[in-house]
């Protein structure tokens, strides 16, 4: 299993709120058989319309790992496409205000940690990000911290899936592979599971 303790990079800001699944990957990219090319789709719409201006395609913002964005980031309707298509635009981590429930499952599935801040802090943090593109960030599963530089604030990540990351335990498919010989014992004892037509 993977343990995440700490995500370190180089900032994205993403100002607004109730920023929807349908924004983040239009619905007409959901047809892919895979989610390969997905991340140079994201935010496909609102990239068009902001003309370069959009923070995903400004300069100073690529290769950027973790995301800064505002509240109930993710809601809308559940696609898992939202945020495969984040971290395959390659963002590690979103730090934000508030996070829809689906949303935010999806993310701990893919491996990818979602903190929240008070309002205050995530404005700073965007801030400061938008000041100096080029600094570095370290977002601290453990201590529940985001710091660079002179900056240090506390953060807080749901305690089961703070402790799923921290353990590698967030990947669901890899511990049943890893299981796979004690299912298999498991079952074979069962009397409603024939493996003979398996």
């Amino acid at each position: 299993m993977s343990q995440i303790m700490s995500v370190t990079g180089r900032g994205i800001p993403l100002l607004g709120n109730d920023i929807d699944t349908d924004r983040i990957i239009p619905a007409r990219f959901l047809r892919c058989v895979t989610f390969d090319g997905l991340g140079e789709n994201v935010f496909a719409d609102d990239r068009v319309q902001g003309n370069g201006t959009h923070s995903f395609d400004q300069s100073q913002y690529q290769n950027a790992k973790i995301l800064v964005v505002n509240s109930n980031f993710g809601c809308g309707s559940s696609r898992e496409h939202a945020p495969q298509s984040i971290m395959r635009w390659g963002i590690k981590a979103i730090i934000g205000e508030s996070f829809a429930e689906i949303f935010l499952g999806n993310c701990v599935a893919i491996g990818m940690p979602c903190a929240t801040a008070t309002p205050e802090v995530v404005a700073s943090l965007q801030a400061l990000i938008a000041e100096s593109p080029d600094k570095e960030f370290s977002l601290d599963l453990e201590n529940q911290t985001v710091a660079g530089d002179n900056f240090r604030e506390s953060v807080a990540i749901k305690e089961g899936n703070r402790q799923m990351f921290i353990n590698g335990t967030w990947d669901a498919c890899g511990q049943l592979l890893n299981q796979a010989v004690q299912i298999k014992a498991t079952a074979a004892n069962l009397p409603y599971v024939n493996w003979d037509n398996a």
